[in-house]
């Protein structure tokens, strides 16, 4: 919720009150240095031991509520037909009016089973509003493609337009009538989309793309891991459901919709996912190899805790104070950035700060990886981890060859219920700091490079030694103790 203060400011005023605390460290500057080194300038691989603010993810990090809580002490481990999911299918059928459901353990295994059973040959087209890394990664490996047919806007990172996540309309006719409805197993739309800023599509634009799969008989699926996020910038930003409640949207959302998964690590705060759909003969054919790659059909993987905290976080996220909280506390951080001249992703989406990383390094090419290289910068001046969400995201092709992302970003995510407005005050203050030093920031090369997913386990290291020269300026003027 935003409240007004006297001054005319508005702030975003947490709806939840902090009753158990976990503590947190700010190492100095020289062992934030030797951490990065050792993690091959990756933030994925720091230890939370020198990480002062944790901003890698929104994925299993979000608080729990103590209603979520609550309903962990009374799940059923039964192996079979455990009570506990039949409450989870009943809260997917209330929030989400969705009959039939398929737990899986998170949401990679969700797009790794879509992809298993709807992929059916090499050449097979998926057309997407975007697509999100492991996404493309079960696709591709499974012999599909991705195609990517977004707005011209999306990628203008200095924009106002309110749904940059919208797919555009002629060019999913142009590719059905290119590729035919043999090669397109389903169309794929993410709520909200990850890589371009966790940014959200309209009603209208899901509306025209449904009636389109309908008329060719093809099935709509949504990654809906941010769907309440989605569904409150409807609210806010598309005429005619600002008086509709948050619920509303979201089942409105659904009523368009043939096959739904999401990551519950995000929306839900739970660690798990699942399938769900109103169509039997898609239930039945995911159905037999849940058990495979998964778990039995109550539990998917998942702890029978996990399952009972799952349907009160469905139920949560409905609450416009719980679905509102991240994208107003975004709002709040990415406006104190603009304020200091830094160029981020705008308007501010549902799930993160984005900082474009081209336009913050602009003598950084990207075969030097920007994105990376601003990810490990944070990291050295503040004790905060954030992402890269840029050239390493992206797999060479099957020659070797780099393959460039369309967008160079560092990713700053907000778990939600974890921090607090002095955490966000905290860390634009010290990107300030790194913007007017950003000169002394150089690229990246690769010194261990996987062959999928690289931004996993990669190691990088840095051109001209940069990061100590950083570290020394830092120190020099803020002192060993920070």
């Amino acid at each position: 919720m935003n409240i007004r203060l006297s001054t005319g400011k508005e702030i975003p005023i947490e709806m939840h009150k902090v009753r158990i605390v976990q503590k947190a460290s700010l190492v100095p500057v020289e062992k934030r240095l030797k951490a990065i080194e050792e993690g091959g300038y990756n933030t994925f691989s720091l230890k939370s031991k020198d990480i002062f603010i944790d901003m890698l993810t929104d994925s299993g990090t979000n608080a729990m509520s103590d209603n979520q809580l609550a309903a962990m002490m009374v799940s059923d481990d039964a192996y079979a037909g455990s009570e506990s999911f039949y409450k989870l299918a009943r809260a997917i059928e209330d929030v989400l009016g969705f009959r039939y459901v398929l737990p899986t353990h998170q949401g990679r295994a969700a797009e790794h089973l879509l992809a298993k059973v709807f992929i059916k040959k090499p050449g097979d087209i998926i057309p997407m509003n975007y697509h999100f890394t492991t996404t493309k990664a079960h696709i591709e490996l499974f012999g599909g493609q991705v195609l990517e047919i977004y707005e011209d806007e999306a990628l203008n990172t200095q924009s106002k337009h309110p749904f940059k996540g919208n797919l555009n309309i002629q060019k999913l006719k142009d590719a059905i009538t290119k590729y035919g409805t043999g090669r397109i197993p389903f169309v794929r739309m993410e709520a909200t989309t990850n890589l371009l800023g966790g940014q959200p599509f309209s009603m209208q634009n899901l509306k025209q793309v449904k009636q389109i799969c309908s008329e060719h008989n093809i099935p709509l699926v949504l990654d809906g891991s941010l769907v309440p996020e989605n569904a409150y910038f409807i609210k806010l930003r598309e005429e005619g459901y600002k008086n509709k409640t948050i619920k509303e949207i979201i089942k409105e959302f659904m009523s368009f919709i043939d096959l739904f998964y999401l990551s519950a690590r995000k929306s839900s705060c739970v660690k798990g996912a699942f399938i769900a759909t109103n169509n039997e003969d898609l239930y039945e054919r995911i159905k037999p190899w849940l058990p495979v790659y998964e778990g039995f059909l109550t539990y998917g993987g998942m702890s029978s805790k996990e399952i009972e905290a799952m349907a009160v976080g469905l139920r949560e996220m409905t609450d416009i104070n719980v679905a509102g909280s991240v994208p107003e506390q975004v709002k709040y951080f990415v406006e104190g950035v603009i304020e200091n001249g830094i160029p981020v992703v705008t308007p501010p989406g549902g799930l993160a700060c984005h900082i474009d990383a081209m336009m913050f390094l602009p003598h950084i090419p990207q075969s030097q990886y920007p994105a990376g290289a601003l990810a490990a910068a944070i990291y050295i001046v503040s004790g905060v981890r954030s992402m890269e969400r840029g050239t390493i995201s992206m797999d060479r092709d099957k020659d070797g060859n780099e393959v460039y992302s369309d967008l160079e970003l560092a990713r700053l995510a907000v778990p939600r219920r974890v921090y607090t407005m002095s955490h966000i005050e905290y860390v634009v203050d010290r990107i300030q700091w790194l913007y007017r030093h950003r000169d002394l920031i150089k690229g990246l090369k690769f010194v261990e490079e996987p062959p999928v997913l690289r931004f996993f386990f990669g190691k990088l290291e840095p051109i001209d030694n940069w990061g100590t020269k950083l570290g020394e300026a830092f120190k020099k003027e803020f002192g060993v103790q920070y």
